[in-house]
């Protein structure tokens, strides 16, 4: 499991998003890995990257969304695999929120899609823009998407979990979903066939004609604030901090106000 290898790299993103580790009695236990069954060949790729016994099996049942469901199985028992699963950062049970970068060199962008093709959608949206987003609970998963995504497209994103379960939604659209997209999912390599798919789409979209493109939000730090408050007026504030009057006057009246806290 030399997560170096791109492949094994998106395996173990995919495994600690989609995957449950469980421990049984003395050394009993399993890894086990269940999606739909259109997207089998994926765990058949797992399968041919495992040194060790491992077995894919088809069911059919009923679900809350759909009376037949068929979905795929995956399972590898070994305790040697488990074990260097484990040691990379892979807890047994539950794992939502614990689960983070792991303990070892990987392949940053391989490792983030495998979390997005088994935690996030690549695709449009209903108004027909581009979109990549990841869905976590994890506080160092969606801080890694974050910064990493900054890194390919200039895009800042606050972290903050939404009001009704506690999870991160982190969310791209319009260019930056789409140079996310391609840096993502480049020609070769391993992921669901679907979502390969899909980013290859986001690549077709235009920007219509006469539609603005928004500034990037800004990142308030402590310095610019004390810049803000210091300054004789805002027009001086504005062309030191090389933003426009606006912003700078929104930040200025919501610090003397209350409504965010005054720097230090």
């Amino acid at each position: 499991m030399d997560l170096s290898i791109p492949e094994y790299a998106y395996m173990y993103g995919f495994l600690q998003a989609d995957g449950h580790l469980a421990q049984g009695l003395g050394q009993k236990g399993r890894l086990r890995v269940e999606i739909s069954a259109k997207d089998i060949e994926l765990l058949r790729s797992f399968q041919k990257l495992t040194p060790y016994y491992s077995s894919i099996r088809e069911r059919t049942r009923s679900t809350n969304f759909t009376e037949t469901h068929t979905s795929a199985i995956w399972t590898l028992c070994s305790l040697e695999a488990r074990t260097t699963l484990n040691e990379l950062g892979l807890p047994y049970g539950r794992k939502s929120k614990t689960i983070a970068p792991p303990n070892a060199p990987y392949e940053h962008r391989d490792y983030l899609r495998g979390l997005i093709d088994a935690d996030g959608s690549v695709g449009f949206t209903s108004q027909g823009f581009p979109f990549v987003s990841l869905t976590t609970a994890s506080t160092a998963t969606a801080s890694h998407l974050r910064d990493y995504a900054r890194d390919v497209t200039g895009a800042e994103r606050t972290l903050k979990r939404n009001a009704r379960d506690a999870i991160y939604n982190i969310l791209y659209t319009k260019e930056n979903a789409q140079r996310l997209a391609a840096d993502l999912y480049y020609p070769g390599c391993i992921s669901l066939e679907r979502k390969q798919n899909a980013a290859d789409s986001l690549s077709s979209w235009t920007r219509p004609a006469g539609m603005k493109i928004h500034p990037p939000r800004i990142e308030w730090t402590p310095e610019m604030d004390r810049t803000l408050l210091t300054a004789p007026t805002i027009a001086h504030a504005a062309a030191e901090l090389g933003f426009s009057r606006s912003p700078c006057q929104n930040r200025r009246w919501k610090l003397l106000h209350g409504i965010v806290p005054l720097p230090d």
